[in-house]
């Protein structure tokens, strides 16, 4: 589409690249204007993860509409929002005993800061500096940039953007430095410390060890910082468990998810919270409210849609379906043997591997080349600069599983 007056996310228009019209989808698959079947190998932006159009979820939308479909939910409640509610405690850490809704990845962060900071200036505590994890990415809103890596993703809005201590990535062979770096930034006694467990999206697909993870949340422990799990990408199973965080033992203070509470199929947020921080909130003092809303807080639709996807996860296999999923990603990667082909990785349902460039990083010339080559091959894969990763919706059957690596490989040795 060449004359929409729509200007898409993420997108240099300049570049006059095509941008297909697609119809409708099901299951792992997109269908578009001019016939074509594309595979989602990844899950249209990490957010589906049964299917498209599975029909459960679709079915609760529908009979929501008919219903109730929006409700201002300061001071009102709604029976989606409150049994959703429920649901989720029921399945997630005992200790994050409320929930708090949103719109999205970016606005769960946003909350999650907005509580951390209001939980020490409740309790007269002059804290508020947050730590974050070099390479980072927690959302476009001005909060979730200030604590994501700085770059060209920012570079124009840095004015905006509070300043944080940077803890940097544990990689492999040089975690104690993190751990060590930890602990020096906490001594100075910061509110919060966010990260993305496990597994960094955006800032290239790079994972670390259970271990890690749970070695830094009781550094926090031990300083009274909280410790905020942003799950967003990596909640609902992508990781091979319903939480990364489940693989460490680590509960945090403050957790965030999006993207996969409803399947994907519409957007709603949520961030839990330890009643710690709920009571600092909690006062006879209306100053020491919560002071945050949007217009679409707790959307019964949406609601409607996440009580459907945990009727999916209590009710279908997801377990094994991811499993088998994990497996078979894992077989593919393995054989995935090119000399071009280096740092090849996987966590749980999620693949990833460098493509040698000579420019490397998120604007590497060869992303663009390998985002048209894929998709000529009627591919949804979206690099990160020669980055490849694959993250499909966990129905993928194995014929286009073996198109995707095929195609991966294919690229290997015609691109440039």
């Amino acid at each position: 589409m060449t004359d929409s007056p729509v200007w898409h996310p993420f997108t240099q228009h300049g570049l006059g690249e095509p941008i297909p019209l697609v119809t409708h989808a099901e299951g792992a698959a997109l269908y578009t204007a001019d016939g074509r079947r594309i595979v989602d190998a990844i899950s249209s932006w990490w957010v589906t993860t049964h299917g498209h159009a599975h029909p459960r979820i679709m079915a609760a939308i529908a009979e929501q509409t008919t219903k109730l479909d929006q409700i201002i939910f300061a001071g009102w409640t709604h029976e989606p929002a409150e049994a959703l509610a429920r649901g989720l405690r029921a399945i997630l850490p005992d200790a994050l005993t409320r929930v708090f809704y949103s719109d999205s990845g970016s606005t769960s962060v946003e909350v999650a800061l907005k509580m951390a900071l209001g939980y020490f200036a409740n309790r007269g505590e002059a804290r508020s500096r947050i730590l974050v994890l070099e390479h980072s990415y927690h959302g476009d809103t001005i909060g979730a940039m200030s604590v994501g890596a700085r770059g060209v993703f920012n570079r124009a809005y840095a004015p905006l953007l509070f300043d944080v201590g940077t803890i940097p990535f544990p990689a492999a062979g040089a975690e104690q430095a993190t751990l060590d770096a930890l602990e020096a930034a906490c001594r100075t006694q910061p509110a919060a410390f966010i990260v993305e467990p496990l597994l960094l999206g955006a800032g290239g697909m790079l994972n670390y060890s259970p271990q890690v993870l749970a070695a830094m949340r009781d550094i926090c422990t031990a300083h009274g910082v909280l410790f905020i799990a942003d799950e967003v990408m990596t909640g609902w199973g992508r990781t091979g468990t319903l939480l990364a965080c489940e693989q460490a033992g680590v509960v945090p203070e403050i957790l965030c998810l999006s993207k996969g509470l409803t399947g994907g199929a519409v957007p709603l947020a949520v961030t839990m919270a330890s009643e710690g921080v709920y009571q600092a909130h909690l006062s006879q003092d209306r100053a020491a409210m919560f002071f945050h809303s949007s217009s679409y807080t707790a959307n019964p639709i949406a609601c409607a849609a996440a009580l459907a996807n945990l009727d999916v996860w209590r009710e279908e296999p997801v377990a094994t379906r991811i499993a088998s999923l994990t497996a078979r990603q894992a077989a593919r990667l393995a054989a995935l043997d090119h000399p071009r082909v280096s740092a090849k990785r996987q966590i749980g349902t999620v693949t990833a591997l460098e493509i040698a460039d000579a420019d490397g990083g998120y604007l590497s010339a060869l992303g663009p080349r390998l985002l048209a080559f894929f998709g000529s091959r009627d591919l949804l894969l979206r690099p990160l600069g020669n980055t490849v990763y694959v993250m499909p919706p966990y129905c993928i059957d194995d014929a286009d599983l073996d198109a995707i690596y095929a195609a991966i490989g294919e690229a290997c040795e015609t691109l440039d």
